[in-house]
């Protein structure tokens, strides 16, 4: 009677989670049940509660998994390839540029492959160390992305908003920030291997991120802190970059069109001013690509906080989303590059005349960005 009583209050609990899901597995099964005993001690009691996912979600997300894998190692690495090839685009603030589609490129290298293997067996198949690399790979690639566009967002504002007071950025000077980047990565994301917090399976149990479950506030302090560092700090940064960035072009346009307006002129569009205008566009598309980096990780955030604060309960299938949306945001910025960054499509085009529109004479002078480009008029090292 206690085992028959068990089993119907797992079936309650499942059914209420999955909206009667669970009439097509058996009450006594559980989303657990597949993993390999070795994993057994990093899964939290609260995923037991639930019966197995339905093979349909499985089956979508190692299809959608493998669609953004491929299109993001294609996309990434052509960005790599034509940026690190074109003399044109050869420019320490491109650098960082490299550096960010690199980070995405590594991120569905390392991410796309186990996922897609794991969905076809439902479950977790490759041991507790390859969960650890896993899950830090993902840490370590996503931070870098973040702090590399906050990067991106200080040189514009160096750019725009200091204009040509502004000390020009070094070859040495792109490098030692890309250094700084990958080590201040490096180290949030090995600390859950030494005990502040630790990796465990996904509630689909077939990925591996943070424990938000643990109820020890030592465990707990870690998403915490890691989330001011690593998406409330860039977010503010970057918000004050642009605020000025937004302030200082505003101004200029303004002052461009009082003066046309004494000189009884349409328009005062020089060369300078020009190159300014492209700066402006730069701009704009940066912070597109930022604000979809913060459209993509907030709903991992999302489920990280509830985990932590018990404020209201996870499914596995919640857990599936917030995999997808992450991992999606390594396919967002080679796309970006393409619709918005005329020097960049040129440079498709000679290389892979299929691939891209031939963009017009006028636009192939043009120094917009999706992320960042030379200032061409200012000295490099």
């Amino acid at each position: 009677m206690a085992i028959a009583s068990l089993d119907h209050g797992l079936e309650a609990a499942g059914f209420e989670a999955w909206g009667g899901q669970t009439a097509a597995f058996g009450s006594n099964q559980t989303v657990v049940d597949k993993v390999s005993p070795d994993m057994m001690h990093l899964i939290d009691p609260h995923w037991y509660q639930f019966p197995p996912m339905n093979p349909m979600w499985h089956g979508l997300l190692g299809f959608t998994i493998g669609v953004l894998g491929f299109i993001s190692i294609a996309g990434n690495g052509m960005v790599v390839y034509i940026f690190t090839t074109t003399k044109s685009l050869k420019t320490p603030s491109n650098l960082l540029v490299v550096n960010l589609a690199f980070s995405d490129l590594l991120m569905m290298c390392c991410m796309s492959p186990p996922m897609i293997v794991n969905c076809y067996y439902e479950t977790w198949v490759f041991g507790p160390l390859a969960c650890e690399l896993y899950a830090g790979a993902g840490s370590l690639f996503g931070c870098v992305s973040i702090w590399t566009m906050t990067m991106i967002a200080f040189d514009r504002y160096n750019v725009i908003v200091k204009g040509i007071a502004a000390k020009p950025m070094t070859i040495n000077g792109a490098l030692l920030r890309i250094l700084g980047i990958w080590l201040f990565s490096l180290a949030w994301t090995i600390a859950p291997i030494f005990g502040w917090n630790r990796y465990v399976p996904e509630g689909n149990m077939t990925a591996c991120g943070t424990d938000y479950l643990s109820k020890s506030w030592l465990s707990r302090s870690y998403i915490l802190v890691y989330s001011i560092f690593v998406y409330y700090a860039p977010l503010l940064l970057i918000i004050y970059s642009y605020f000025f960035i937004v302030q200082a072009v505003a101004a200029h346009e303004k002052a461009m069109r009082e003066q046309a307006k004494k000189m009884n002129v349409a328009s005062l569009r020089s060369s300078e001013a020009a190159n300014t205008s492209a700066e402006c566009k730069l701009a704009k598309v940066a912070l597109m690509t930022i604000s979809l980096w913060f459209m993509a990780w907030t709903p991992y955030l999302v489920i990280n906080y509830t985990g932590v604060f018990e404020s209201a309960p996870i499914s596995p299938l919640a857990t599936i989303w917030g995999s997808v949306f992450a991992k999606a945001n390594a396919v967002y910025n080679p796309i970006v590059y393409g619709i918005s960054h005329p020097k960049y499509r040129a440079a498709l085009y000679q290389k892979f005349p299929s691939l891209a529109c031939q963009p017009s004479p006028d636009e192939s002078g043009s120094v917009a960005s999706g992320a960042t480009t030379a200032c061409e008029e200012k000295p490099s090292a």
